[in-house]
């Protein structure tokens, strides 16, 4: 394994002792702990429930992100989507790879490899990668509305690698009218 630094910009404010990296102040945790609370909300909630509410706030998470960060870096469209699966990279949740992407139609693909939840989860023969499904709408509608298009999305993983026989993860956007 080869091992660097990413390339991000994290400063750390030596009074308040906040990180922040381009416009947004960041939080730095172990991914067992993260992981760990996350399977802990799941065994309360259920994971159909617990994906439901990640859905709307990663939606919203996504959307203010890709908004300072396109204000931030003077970025707009494909670039946008591009910087964000890149970052999300360069963090630790897993490698994200966009496999299609067409604002004109609201459609793309991304496809997921190490995923930080299949890491900790294991082959469990289910979708454990739920909490990344609304931030991929939620970028791209932001993206959609800087552009001036009224078309929305909605996401869904089609399948996970935590799942038998997968290597890999694959989530999917559409128009929010559209099948999924």
């Amino acid at each position: 394994m080869s091992k660097h630094a990413p390339e991000l910009p994290i400063e750390v404010d030596s009074e308040t002792g906040v990180w922040t990296t381009d416009a947004l102040p960041m939080l730095y945790v172990p991914r067992h702990f993260f992981v760990n609370n996350h399977m802990g909300i799941e065994e309360e909630l259920g994971a159909e429930r617990y994906a439901e509410i990640l859905y709307k706030a990663g939606y919203k998470s996504a959307w203010h992100w890709c908004e300072k960060e396109a204000e931030c870096h003077g970025i707009e469209g494909e670039a946008v989507f591009a910087h964000y699966m890149n970052r999300l990279s360069q963090r630790g949740w897993g490698l994200f790879k966009i496999e299609e992407l067409d604002l004109d139609k609201g459609t793309a693909r991304v496809r997921l490899d190490h995923s930080a939840f299949v890491y900790v989860y294991g082959k469990v023969n289910r979708k454990v990668d739920y909490m990344f499904t609304g931030w991929f709408a939620g970028a791209i509608d932001q993206i959609l509305q800087a552009r001036g298009s009224s078309l929305r999305t909605v996401a869904e993983q089609e399948y996970c690698e935590a799942e038998e026989g997968r290597d890999h993860g694959l989530f999917v956007v559409k128009p929010l009218n559209a099948e999924v």
